[in-house]
């Protein structure tokens, strides 16, 4: 990828560009702070919140020296770009604590995956089902699957038998995602969480 054009397998394709990819970089990368500001002048905001107004580059980095803080541009593309006067060790600690955070509170949902076999004991059944249960639950989602051994795959009617029953039994906490699919040797059926109302 190269200025919007991507060369692949001898041809050339020119891709569009995407319009915000100006900002993405911007607040990708680390803001422009201190001396790193270029464009002359801009719009300045006090520590406080209150605007200052619009100053020579050299005045707003004399204003931040004085309060033994930092003059931060926050927004490069408006006009003129607008800088504020901030601690940004502070700043850039606590962007890294709200993200952590926010991290943190989100839940991934993976899948899971429980085997059967076409024979399974009762005990275990109820075993491997209460292991369903608790990933869903928990929110995950869960892959049952069934796999033959040699001559069992002369009756793939009683591993679906078998995946039908684990569904039924977690149906108070699940629902079928995805049916009975087989692949090979295996049959295969996803179970999602139920929404609660």
């Amino acid at each position: 990828m190269l200025n919007g054009l991507w060369l692949g397998a001898g041809s050339v394709f020119l891709l569009p560009r995407d319009p915000n990819a100006e900002e993405k970089r911007i607040s990708e990368r680390d803001l422009r702070v201190n001396e790193e500001i270029r464009i002359s002048p801009v719009r300045v905001i006090g520590p406080d919140g209150d605007q200052i107004g619009i100053l020579a580059i050299g005045e707003a980095l004399a204003q931040a020296r004085t309060l033994a803080l930092d003059l931060v541009e926050v927004a490069p593309t408006s006009r003129p770009p607008v800088c504020r006067i901030m601690d940004y060790g502070k700043y850039r600690y606590e962007q890294a604590r709200k993200a952590r955070e926010s991290k943190r509170k989100q839940h991934q949902i993976q899948i899971k995956e429980i085997k059967f076999r076409p024979n399974i004991e009762p005990h275990d059944f109820e075993f491997k089902t209460r292991h369903a249960r608790r990933f869903l639950e928990e929110g995950n989602k869960v892959k049952l699957t069934l796999m033959f051994r040699g001559r069992q795959m002369a009756h793939p009617e009683l591993g679906e038998e078998v995946l039908n029953r684990a569904a039924n039994a977690l149906s108070d906490v699940g629902s079928v995602e995805s049916d009975v699919k087989a692949e090979g040797r295996t049959l295969t059926m996803i179970l999602g969480p139920r929404r609660k109302h």
